[in-house]
């Protein structure tokens, strides 16, 4: 069964948590970037909250998380930034 796993926290890095596949725990980072790309607020607006934004987003953060490692992505931590969650360009 693919899940989200344990509580999702805030690091000098950006947002850490864990994700399940195929009951294997999987260490992700998503960076400050990232989420700012997904909410669309800029990087230099000091009152945003990552972890609001990471809360709000969670769903579709874990989701691609469990993509990402299902079709083997690697990195311990798996690490996502704002390209992951831009459309591939077509021509």
């Amino acid at each position: 069964m693919n899940q989200s796993s344990s509580q999702p926290h805030l690091s000098e890095e950006g947002v850490t948590f864990t994700v399940v596949v195929d009951s294997v725990k999987h260490e992700c980072l998503i960076t400050p970037q990232a989420l700012f790309t997904l909410s669309s607020f800029k990087s230099d607006d000091a009152d945003v909250d990552m972890m609001e934004i990471f809360r709000t987003f969670e769903p579709n953060i874990s989701g691609v998380a469990r993509r990402l490692v299902a079709a083997g992505v690697a990195g311990n931590p798996l690490v996502m930034r704002p390209e992951t969650f831009r459309s591939p360009r077509t021509r």
